[in-house]
């Protein structure tokens, strides 16, 4: 666990300056460089989830040791810190091997469309305004979702629930 890890804080006022900043440019690939020997598993938009369910659990366990960890726009690691997106691609591939798009317009048709009421530790939850995707975290059960917030802020966890996030969740997709 990197030292820049705290232990999980629950955070229930949310600000609404939460979602700015989170949505990084979408790389020129949507498939990033792995180390050799590392296992990879390109996901195509759509389709069902290709995620095992160890692999979801490796991935919500992994997210969630990260809390505490620095909010940095553009961010990927836990050594600089993560934005949303950076975070999620950083958890999926470090924890189930898989690499995800870069951008949170690329999580939006990334994986498969899940009802909420199917909704499973390892999903991504999806937050905007009219049907555009600006910020995504990882649900990790009990109602709870880990994310990188915002310039200044730090990867927290945060009940989805809430009025501030309900209001705001477009989609739920499984890897």
């Amino acid at each position: 666990m990197p030292a820049s890890s705290a232990p999980v804080l629950i955070v229930v006022a949310v600000a609404a300056a939460l979602l700015q900043g989170c949505a990084t440019t979408p790389s020129s690939s949507s498939t990033a460089r792995t180390a050799p020997g590392t296992p990879r598993v390109l996901l195509p938009s759509g389709g069902s989830s290709r995620l095992s369910a160890d692999q979801a659990r490796d991935a919500t366990v992994y997210a969630l040791g990260l809390v505490g960890t620095p909010y940095r726009y553009g961010g990927n690691t836990p050594e600089s810190g993560f934005d949303c997106s950076g975070l999620i691609a950083h958890v999926y591939h470090r924890a189930a091997g898989v690499i995800s798009p870069r951008s949170t317009a690329g999580l939006r048709n990334w994986g498969g469309d899940v009802p909420l009421e199917e909704l499973r530790s390892g999903d991504l939850v999806l937050f905007g305004a009219s049907r555009t995707v600006t910020h995504a975290g990882i649900f990790v059960g009990n109602d709870r979702f880990v994310h990188a917030p915002s310039t200044g802020g730090q990867v927290r966890l945060e009940r989805f629930s809430t009025p501030y996030w309900s209001r705001r969740l477009l989609a739920v997709r499984r890897p």
